[in-house]
């Protein structure tokens, strides 16, 4: 499975099929020169991660037991532009990932035994979840301003939750959970203005941690935003591991970002 398209200014592999070895890196290689991509990323099992090596590719992260609680994964890079590899803010990356790693020592993120308005959220909630996704990102690698789009997910294994206050949805994120390779991304986290501040992305995660745990994941990650001090510090206060950087990644709010790459056993 490979998504690509000039937002991201970049190819990436999602899945990876065994059968497709080696012949997908010559197409992946092909389709990111013919479309003057600046960027190819790959997220492979680590058995397959040699053969991106040799073929170019630098490793940007890993995460341990990635497939079937087994396996580890490997995220690639390989650029095709020799500025797209330049990380334009290293000194707020390691400022940031030094905040993170202060509050995760001796620190567990603490959760009410019940938040009122913290759910899964169904078809019928795609609107308000749509509103709130244009409200805080200009734009996005995914068009989740779009409430078609969004339904169309929660048919493809992504589970969407929310907190709700007295005029509606609040906040949202979700779990892009792989039911074969038994992990899932906790992704998409978005606060209205208003409600920032109340710890509502904490929240959150852990309600989409207990869920994953009863669907058998066995992984969790995510890939937050280099440049947010928020989004890292609620996963390093969940004990999340940091794995690595994604260099010149994800295309959000009109720029290219570099990402971390977080894990956590479930």
């Amino acid at each position: 499975m490979v998504q690509h398209g000039p937002e991201n200014d970049r190819a990436y592999l999602m899945k990876l099929d065994a059968n497709d070895l080696p012949t997908i890196l010559p197409r992946l290689d092909s389709l990111g020169r013919q479309q003057g991509y600046s960027k190819l990323f790959a997220k492979v099992p680590a058995t397959a991660s040699e053969l991106f090596i040799a073929d170019g590719f630098e490793v940007e992260a890993c995460v341990p037991d990635f497939y079937k609680g087994s396996e580890d994964g490997v995220f690639l890079g390989k650029y095709l532009q020799e500025d797209r590899a330049t990380e334009t803010q290293p000194k707020l990356v390691e400022e940031i990932l030094q905040a993170a790693a202060a509050r995760s020592v001796g620190e567990v993120a603490t959760l009410p035994s019940s938040t009122p308005g913290c759910e899964r959220l169904h078809p019928e909630d795609t609107a308000d979840m749509a509103d709130i996704y244009r409200e805080v990102f200009a734009t996005y690698p995914f068009p989740i301003h779009d409430p078609a789009y969004l339904e169309e997910t929660m048919q493809q294994d992504v589970f969407y939750y929310g907190i709700r206050g007295e005029d509606g949805l609040l906040a949202v994120a979700s779990a892009e959970v792989d039911f074969t390779a038994l992990n899932a991304e906790m992704t998409d986290f978005a606060t209205r203005p208003e409600a920032r501040g109340a710890g509502l992305a904490t929240t959150l995660l852990g309600t989409m941690e207990s869920s994953m745990r009863s669907e058998g994941i066995r992984t969790a990650y995510t890939i937050a935003r280099a440049y947010s001090f928020g989004m890292n510090i609620t996963f390093a206060r969940h004990n999340y591991i940091y794995s690595g950087t994604l260099t010149n990644n994800t295309q959000i709010s009109g720029g290219l970002e570099s990402m971390n790459v977080w894990h956590k056993a479930l």
